[in-house]
C-alpha cells in the first residue's frame, strides 16, 4: 500500500459528500474537542467548489453546531486549487498531485502550517498546527467519502 495517494484533479477528486471527524487538542491546557459531520463541495459558478461543512463541535463537554464556508478555486493546474475563505479573503494553495501538500496561512499574531494527505479515492487528512501567542493547537480532520451520496440508491 503507498502512502500518499495522488490526485490528478483536485476538484474533481473533492466534489461530492464527505463525513468528518476532527479532533481538537490544545497543547497549552490539554484541552480536547471534537467535531463530527459533514462536508459538502459542489459546484461554483464560474468553476471551482463550494465547500460547506456542518456538524457538531464538543469542547469542554458542551456540544454547539458548528459551520464553515470555503471556497476551492481552480489553481494554476487540474491537481492544484486555491482555497478562499466564504468572503474571498485567501487562505492558502493546494496541490495534491503527489498525495501531500503542506499549506501556511499567517493570521494576525498565529502561524497555520497544515498538512494535507490522501491515503485513497475515499479517504484524506488534514492536520493543522496552529502556533502563536494566544493558541497552541492541533487540529487533525479526517475525511471519509459517504457511499450513500456516490451511490444513491434506487427509489
Amino acid at each position: 500500500m503507498r502512502e500518499f495517494w495522488p490526485v490528478p484533479d483536485v476538484l474533481a477528486h473533492l466534489a461530492g459528500r464527505w463525513r468528518v471527524e476532527r479532533d481538537v487538542l490544545d497543547l497549552a491546557g490539554g484541552d480536547t474537542g471534537h467535531f463530527t459531520g459533514t462536508t459538502v463541495f459542489t459546484a461554483l459558478d464560474g468553476g471551482g467548489l463550494l465547500h460547506e461543512e456542518s456538524g457538531t463541535f464538543t469542547w469542554q463537554g458542551v456540544a454547539r453546531p458548528a459551520t464553515r464556508t470555503l471556497r476551492f478555486l481552480p489553481g494554476d493546474g487540474p491537481g492544484r486549487a486555491d482555497v478562499r475563505f466564504a468572503d474571498g479573503r485567501p487562505f492558502h494553495e493546494l496541490d495534491l498531485t503527489t498525495g501531500r501538500y503542506v499549506a501556511g496561512h499567517p493570521c494576525a499574531a498565529d502561524l497555520y502550517r497544515g498538512e494535507f494527505t490522501v491515503r485513497d479515492a475515499d479517504h484524506w487528512r488534514t492536520v493543522w498546527r496552529v502556533g502563536g501567542p494566544a493558541k497552541d493547537l492541533v487540529l487533525t480532520t479526517d475525511y471519509v467519502r459517504d457511499e450513500a451520496a456516490r451511490y444513491p440508491r434506487e427509489a
